[in-house]
């Protein structure tokens, strides 16, 4: 794996619109620090409100002039709450620079209980909203992102440079998991969404950057937030590396600033990130066999970006 380090972010961020969900606790809400520390207009959702409010009101005490930071009630299952937290930022600010799907949940039932029969199997499971939240959620967004991303800056918006109209560094980063690419015993709801989420990126990629909107996906391992309450005893007896909230919101601005960079995946453990892209690729005759790997690359030479599907 090739290490990725975050570039410093400096002033590269200043000025910049972001539009990010999951940004009221944990990974989003450090993510929402670090860019308003750094001059990025920011505007978030999430659907914990009063810690949102929270957050908002604690930051715009501080707002450079020019900058806003905005918090909305988003509700990422649903496509007209999406759209209002971009509409919103647009509205604002003429524009989005960059956007970051990063709200999630781990509500697991565990569907192959062994306790369940004849009788208790017949109960619809109890998986819409991990599936809602962790993957139709990345979805909606994603699509909304598409088309706010590709829109010009004004040309009288004094904030972006005679570059920024017609820039590569426009971004879409989705929040996905360790678990998104490696196997997760127990946790089938989760494991299957971040899956997904690892998957629309690699459809999204070649795709977006036609219309210079660079796509990565984050895949963090064991971080400090509220999802890992159960586990974070037996993780320190183990002395296991883990992550900090801020670390893996340091990667994400770090991403959104790497005008190189599209189509990654990010594995990010300990507070270091690695990209992990590379090395399927360069393996993939080893664990696919020379000839089908061959036959593979040609075969994705003809489907191109899915024209003709």
């Amino acid at each position: 794996m090739s290490r990725f380090e975050p570039p410093e972010l400096g002033t590269h961020l200043q000025g910049k619109v972001v539009v990010l969900t999951g940004g009221a606790l944990g990974i989003g809400a450090e993510l929402v620090r670090l860019l308003h520390s750094h001059g990025s207009s920011v505007f978030f959702g999430d659907v914990l409100i009063p810690q949102g409010e929270a957050l908002a009101s604690e930051l715009s005490a501080s707002t450079q002039p020019g900058q806003v930071v905005k918090f909305l009630y988003t509700n990422v299952s649903d496509h007209l709450s999406n759209l209002g937290l971009f509409e919103l930022a647009y509205k604002t600010c003429g524009r989005v620079d960059h956007a970051a799907s990063v709200a999630g949940i781990n509500r697991e039932e565990n569907i192959v209980d062994e306790g369940l029969d004849l009788e208790s199997v017949r109960r619809e499971p109890d998986i819409d909203d991990s599936l809602n939240v962790n993957l139709r959620g990345p979805i909606l967004f994603s699509r909304l992102a598409s088309v706010y991303l590709r829109q010009q800056a004004p040309l009288n918006d004094k904030s972006s440079s005679s570059t920024t109209a017609t820039t590569t560094n426009k971004s879409l980063t989705l929040v996905s998991s360790v678990a998104g690419f490696t196997e997760a015993p127990g946790l089938a709801i989760y494991s299957s969404s971040k899956h997904g989420v690892y998957g629309l990126m690699r459809a999204l990629r070649k795709v977006l950057i036609k219309s210079s909107i660079r796509t990565n996906a984050i895949c963090p391992w064991m971080t400090e937030t509220r999802m890992v309450t159960g586990i974070e005893e037996s993780w320190k007896e183990a002395g296991l590396p883990r992550n900090k909230a801020v670390d893996v919101a340091r990667v994400i601005a770090g991403v959104m600033f790497a005008e190189s960079l599209n189509g990654e995946a990010l594995y990010v453990e300990g507070g270091r990130a690695w990209g992990i892209e590379e090395g399927i690729e360069r393996t993939q005759p080893q664990w696919m066999g020379e000839k089908q790997s061959r036959d593979f690359q040609k075969g994705q030479e003809v489907l191109g970006t899915g024209e003709n599907w």
